[in-house]
Formats: C-alpha cells, structure tokens, sequence
C-alpha cells in the first residue's frame, strides 16, 4: 500500500504532493495562459486533462503568494487556484490588493481554503489581522494546514458561520463542489447538511477586540444578506468596512442588499462575473 493511502494527506508534510512530470507541465501551462478567448478556452481544456491525471490527489504548491495543499476535484475554488490562479477574481484581488495598508484589518467570510485570506497576509505585513471564517468541518482542516504552511502569522481561522444570530444552525453542503455551502437551502437536490456553531459578525468582532474593519469578503451562497443587514444594523459606524466583496447573489437574497449598502455610504466600483465590490463613500 502506497504511503499516502496510509495517513490522511493533511498528516503529510508540505511538498508530499508536489506536482511532477505531466502533471508539473499542464500546471505551468495553464498558469500561463492569456487572459484572452482563445488562451482561457486553452487553459481549460488542459485543466480537465490534469484533474483527470491527477484523479482525486492532493497538489502542494504555491499560488497567490503562499504555500498550499490544494484538493481540486470537488473544489470549484481549489481546482480554480491550482491551475489558473491569474483568472481567480482578478479584479477583486486587484482592487483590494490596493488598499492594502500597514495594520490592515480584514475579514474572509466564507473563507474556503483560504485563498483569500493567505493573498491579503501575503502582502499586508506583519501588522495584518486577518479572520478566515469557514463553518464546514472538511474544509476549515484543509484551511487551517494551508495557513500553518506559511510564514506571516496574521491569519486566524474560526470555525463556525455567520448569519443574523447567534446559536446553531443547518450547514448545506453540495457534494459536487465542497466549496459551495450555505445555511440557506441550496438548489441541488443532492445537498447534505451538518450541524455548526453559529454567531453574527458584530460579535465576532466583539469578541476578537476588533476597532476597525477595513475591508471583508463575503461568499457564502446566498446567505450574505443575513450577515450584513443586521450588522449595519447594530455595529457602530466606526465598525463598518471601508471595503466590501460581496458574492452577487441578488437573485437569492431576501432583502435588497444593494440598497441598503448605497444608503449606507457605500458605491459599487466594480462588478464581476462572480461579485460586486463596494467601497464607503462617505463616513
């Protein structure tokens, strides 16, 4: 029996996993790959090789500025990092990266396996606080290894969600991408559920002594809007995040969050395909 059939990935060491031979070669290529039609259309064929070469297994490598075990089959995040990071909200990433500054203070909701969050420590200092905020049980393990395979010591994990109150809630899972979860009903019909802790994003930060925010990201499948309405609700202004990445899932909310943000101060500078980034105009 090979080795790594043996012990869980995640009790291997960085670098077990590191891509070799056709493999190493379709990654270099699909990271290399234009921005353009034909250079996406290229990237993609060959990342549907690579998954099928690589046939569930882990890869060790880096992406974003920092070390990561990356799992991409049954990962839309994971399988996006590995082979074509460049693609990997690019515009958010830019906008943010930007605003980075000394004591930069963020948070990742919805962090997944942190890509978010380790690209922020990446470039944010020794002064960052970073919260990388994931309830699913799978993969908050894959997201606190990929934090401790790197150097910055800014990151904290929290396992558990947020939504509009305290207490514990049903975590729905889609088994054909681990990164797809919500404590709303999901569409595939297919979802599994767990149980998780649950607390409201004004008393996470409460509770971990933040002054400030300036900046988070929320992807939490359509429950965004259960987070922030009642945080601008209740949190003092002196709280509330210069800046705002927010899934766009305006056809599954139940309020009208764009609204509430643009009375709050808030602009949209730039939508995606994926997003919609928000910026406070006025405090």
């Amino acid at each position: 029996m090979a080795f790594n059939e043996i012990r869980p990935a995640e009790d291997q060491p960085f670098g077990t996993f590191a891509p070799r031979g056709s493999i190493a070669r379709i990654i270099a290529w699909t990271r290399c790959a234009s921005g353009s039609f034909l250079g996406r259309k290229f990237a993609f064929a060959l990342r549907r090789l690579g998954l099928n070469r690589l046939k569930g297994q882990p890869v060790d490598i880096e992406a974003l500025g920092a070390q990561m075990r990356l799992y991409p089959e049954g990962n839309v995040c994971e399988k996006r990092v590995l082979f074509t990071p460049q693609y990997f909200d690019a515009r958010e990433r830019e906008l943010l990266a930007s605003r980075i500054r000394d004591g930069f203070c963020f948070i990742d909701i919805g962090a997944n396996i942190g890509a978010y969050s380790l690209f922020v420590a990446a470039r944010a200092g020794r002064g960052a606080r970073i919260l990388a905020v994931e309830p699913q049980p799978d993969i908050f393990a894959r997201l606190t290894y990929n934090i401790a395979q790197n150097p910055f010591g800014t990151v904290k994990a929290v396992a558990c969600a947020l939504a509009d109150k305290p207490g514990e809630l049903t975590l729905f899972l889609d088994p054909a991408n681990k990164g797809e979860s919500s404590v709303r009903i999901l569409r595939s019909s297919n979802a599994n559920s767990v149980r998780v802790p649950a607390t409201t994003l004004f008393a996470l930060m409460q509770g971990e002594g933040y002054e400030r925010l300036d900046a988070v990201k929320l992807d939490v499948e359509g429950a965004e809007d259960l987070i922030l309405e009642p945080f601008l609700r209740d949190a003092p202004e002196a709280l509330w995040p210069g800046f705002i990445i927010v899934e766009d899932s305006r056809g599954r909310w139940q309020s009208d969050l764009p609204a509430l943000l643009e009375s709050k101060g808030y602009k949209l500078i730039a939508q995606t395909r994926l997003n919609l980034v928000y910026e406070r105009t006025r405090s």
